[in-house]
């Protein structure tokens, strides 16, 4: 058997802060414990915000933590073709929605896992609006009526390390997701379809994430069905909050590892404090 392979893949549209900090630790920390290799794979898809300065800020970063990978790095932006491919392999369980988001909420009746409206299928009864832009969404009902019934292999999380029972298996329930976006607007595909064309092209065994994407992985197994896609194990580890509860995040200008650095923060002050 092929040892196993984990990744960390974060977005160069900003810069790392504590929680990617946490998240990379986990994920080399595991993969050691695995016997495997740890990759990392550049989330890029967001052509706009993700820029070549975050790019290289990232790698700085994880060398100045101590972490190395295996060279060349994946870039989702190279993928493009890839992404379009897997959608067209979805055929008519697509189809085209010209909402915005201003109308989406103004219809739902309820909120994904994320906490978002849910897509009421309003342009999948109705038709989209001509000359609009238009995303593709998953026909939940009818690739459910194909798809069998579907489990996730999950390894338990003590802290900040992988448990050591074998992974427990847990009904998948991508249907909560409703008609989820599988192919944006303004780029050929979406998070819910690079992730997992990109896992089984690496490879990957073990997917090592926060918290907070743990609903995702219904939506996530049910992809993997559908293109033929080997599955994977996975592990989600807690997330890091600040003082007011809310998870570290880009958006919400968290400090970043960088400006620790530059205050005299070193990496091990870091590594320690994250319990490492």
């Amino acid at each position: 058997m092929s040892s196993p392979i984990l990744r960390f893949a974060p977005s160069p549209n900003g810069l790392l802060h504590l929680g990617h900090a946490f998240s990379a630790f986990f994920t080399w920390r595991a993969a050691e414990r695995l016997g495997g290799t740890a990759l990392l794979r550049m989330e890029d898809i967001d052509t706009a915000r993700c820029k070549p300065e975050f790019d290289a800020a990232i790698r700085q970063d994880l060398h100045w933590l101590g972490l190395a990978w295996p060279e060349p790095v994946m870039r989702q932006s190279a993928r493009f073709d890839i992404y379009r491919d897997a959608a067209a392999q979805l055929g008519d369980l697509l189809y085209p929605c010209t909402c915005t988001r201003s109308e989406i909420a103004a219809r739902a009746a309820a909120t994904d896992p994320d906490g978002a409206p849910l897509y009421d299928g309003h342009c999948r009864r109705h038709g989209t609006k001509a000359g609009a832009p238009a995303q593709w969404r998953l026909k939940m009902d009818e690739a459910l009526r194909r798809a069998p019934e579907l489990t996730i292999a999950e390894l338990h999380v003590t802290g900040i390390d992988l448990g050591t029972t074998p992974p427990v298996t847990r009904r998948a329930d991508p249907a909560r997701w409703g008609d989820a976006v599988i192919v944006r607007k303004d780029t050929p595909t979406s998070y819910h379809l690079s992730v997992v064309i990109d896992d089984a092209a690496q490879g990957i065994t073990h997917v090592t994430r926060g918290m907070d994407l743990h609903a995702a992985t219904d939506l996530h197994v049910l992809l993997q069905w559908l293109l033929g896609l080997p599955s994977t194990i996975y592990a989600h580890h807690p997330l890091i909050r600040d003082d007011t509860m809310q998870k570290l995040s880009k958006s919400r200008a968290s400090q970043s590892l960088r400006d620790l650095h530059a205050a005299g923060v070193t990496a091990s002050n870091i590594k320690s404090g994250l319990g490492f």
